[in-house]
């Protein structure tokens, strides 16, 4: 009986042990399997991709003062950034293209930014890109003598509130008006082709057309350096795309700025990589960059808060002529549209 007992007490030892063996590798992989499963959810939760900003999308034109833009792209300084240029015929594609919301900004003359601004009230000037000092230009026939002979003439004008503004500026400080002379309407991409092809007896014209044609013997009667700083070219964005992407804004400033500071520095290196894209060549490059002003980021920083007035003074004077040669629908306050707080804190 005693060993009966005895060997029931082994037996109950045995199995509590077994017991707590059990239990205890049960609680093990419990253990393990929630481990397991908190490494998962933490190794997800690393994989999971951030979510990317919205693609900042850039319009442009052929006018050599937005090459930095591109600049600033060939040398990389863009990098992994959502930022895209794209290349229009003329600034009345970009502007049609704002106003379809294909873009989001865009490398715009000052008079488009106004007849924008007129109707989108969303746009805003955040920088200064350049201001024309002999890049625009009126070419005429070899024949041609001035300026005033264009009387009853074909002058070749693109259809643009700048090129309006420009030959009318042109006309009335010679003492004609745009019904002294007859305007043909054409395309950017038509100017080289029209004059040569003698549809045209002038023509107002800028960037490659302008370089090819007076090789090829136009005269020039007029520039913008008879014109001083009434001729800006700004780059503007939606108030949406600062809403929605005020980084990607701000990296596309910065980084233009930097493309500047790089040309200024390396005017030849700089103009050998602008080259190809334009079509001219380097030495035109550098001439075409001669014909105009890029105010510098401290330049900037005054005209955009306007402690220095010229630009928003000269804003002024553009809308009220633009009003009154039914060139923009209604005026605005031009100082509105100005907007500092990107050229604020670039960093070069």
């Amino acid at each position: 009986m005693k060993f009966s007992n005895l060997r029931l007490e082994l037996l109950q030892t045995v199995w509590s042990k077994l017991a707590l063996s059990y239990r205890a590798k049960k609680l093990r992989r419990w253990v393990l399997g929630l481990v397991t499963v908190i490494c998962a959810i933490a190794l997800t939760n690393c994989m999971t991709p951030t979510p990317k900003a919205p693609l900042l999308r850039i319009g442009t034109n052929m006018w050599p003062g937005y090459e930095t833009l591109y600049l600033a792209r060939h040398l990389d300084y863009y990098k992994d950034q959502p930022i895209s240029l794209i290349d229009y015929p003329s600034g009345t594609e970009e502007v049609r293209a704002y106003r379809n919301h294909e873009i989001e900004g865009a490398g715009l003359s000052i008079d488009q930014a106004m007849l924008l601004a007129a109707t989108q009230k969303n746009l805003r000037i955040i920088a200064v890109m350049d201001v024309s000092n002999g890049g625009d230009v009126i070419l005429g026939k070899p024949n041609i003598a001035n300026i005033k002979a264009l009387k009853g003439k074909r002058v070749g004008v693109e259809s643009t509130a700048l090129g309006a503004f420009f030959i009318a500026r042109a006309l009335e400080k010679n003492g004609l008006s745009p019904k002294d002379i007859q305007i043909v309407s054409l395309d950017f991409s038509q100017h080289e082709r029209a004059f040569k092809e003698n549809k045209v007896d002038a023509i107002v014209t800028f960037g490659p057309p302008r370089f090819k044609l007076l090789a090829a013997g136009a005269k020039l009667l007029f520039d913008s350096s008879q014109i001083p700083g009434e001729i800006v070219d700004t780059l503007v964005v939606s108030e949406e795309a600062i809403a929605n992407n005020s980084q990607t804004i701000q990296t596309l400033v910065n980084e233009r700025f930097r493309a500047l500071d790089y040309f200024n520095k390396n005017p030849q290196q700089a103009a050998g990589l602008i080259a190809p894209r334009t079509g001219v060549t380097s030495g035109q490059i550098l001439d075409a960059f001669k014909g105009m002003h890029q105010p510098n980021l401290q330049e900037n920083q005054r005209l955009l808060d306007q402690t220095d007035p010229s630009l928003a003074n000269g804003m002024k004077r553009l809308v009220q002529v633009m009003v009154e040669h039914k060139l923009m629908p209604q005026a605005i306050d031009p100082t509105t549209v100005l907007d500092d707080r990107f050229v604020k804190i670039a960093k070069l």
